[in-house]
């Protein structure tokens, strides 16, 4: 064997005897899923920092399915996408709409959960007085929706109207109500829950099952979801998990753990057990 063929050998088994330990390391490096931590019951952090929520609860029920560590991480709602991606996490699960803005940025799985938005107002304002209603608009109904949110304008006249910053939520108060309504914008629907409660704003906006768990505090004993819910149109297809364009079998694999998971009921469970009603969505 010449010493040049010697060579290139020892630089072949050279380069295998670093690389293997890298991949081997990859394929054990846990997927990080990162979540607000401040939109409960979706996500939210307990009194001593723990992650806790809907969807902290599926995320590590999709992991078990996948087979996979997952870690879960807190990120700010602002810092959500442009974090993601610069590969500071691998997946986004924090209520986020599948909206046609965003797919141009990431990607997105099938959607995990539809929930409709709405508002919340005290029970003795103009609105407060209406019986709260079941019924849901989809935007794509343009006719049905415009009439229904027609209806809503007089008795919003002039208010304030809180909802959380860089949303679809305030994509449709500026689209819908924009004319009618005095927009305040919060960083977290935290901020915005403090407001009401003081009385600084008039009416929230949010999708309904967070508002049912503000409501629940005893402050806002005095306030009622009112109106109807809307879903569709600026709000996308649902709520889904996001990732990187790039992370294709990343994406079939959350994919596949969603599918199992609508099909078993696990959906349904959870979300009945945190927001105490279905929000899976119909296939």
């Amino acid at each position: 064997m010449t010493i040049h063929r010697m060579a290139a050998l020892t630089a072949v088994f050279t380069t295998l005897a670093f690389t293997q330990p890298v991949l081997a390391q990859d394929a054990q490096k846990p997927i990080k899923i990162a979540t607000e931590g401040a939109y409960a019951p979706w996500n939210f952090t307990t009194a001593d920092g723990k992650l806790d929520g809907l969807e902290v609860e599926l995320a590590n029920d999709l992991c078990a399915r996948m087979k996979v560590t997952c870690e879960i991480v807190a990120q700010d709602w602002d810092d959500l996408i442009p974090s993601l991606t610069v590969g500071k996490f691998d997946v986004i699960m924090a209520s986020m709409f599948i909206t046609p803005k965003r797919l141009e940025t990431i990607d997105f799985t099938q959607p995990y959960a539809v929930d409709p938005s709405g508002f919340a107002v005290a029970k003795d304002s103009d609105l407060g007085k209406l019986e709260v209603s079941a019924e849901k608009f989809k935007l794509e109904d343009e006719a049905a929706a415009v009439a229904a949110i027609d209806k809503l304008k007089p008795l919003l006249q002039g208010k304030i109207v809180g909802v959380q910053a860089a949303t679809t939520n305030l994509d449709f108060v500026k689209k819908y109500f924009g004319d009618t309504v005095e927009i305040r914008e919060y960083k977290t629907t935290e901020q915005h829950d403090l407001d009401l409660a003081a009385g600084r704003i008039d009416a929230l906006f949010a999708q309904q099952t967070a508002l049912a768990a503000t409501l629940a505090k005893p402050e806002f004993a005095d306030y009622t979801i009112a109106g109807p819910g809307f879903v569709g149109g600026v709000f996308g297809l649902g709520t889904g998990a996001g990732l990187r364009k790039e992370d294709t079998k990343l994406k079939d694999m959350l994919n596949a753990a969603i599918d199992s998971a609508i099909a078993d009921g696990t959906i349904k469970r959870i979300s009945e057990k945190w927001v105490g009603t279905d929000v899976t969505p119909v296939k």
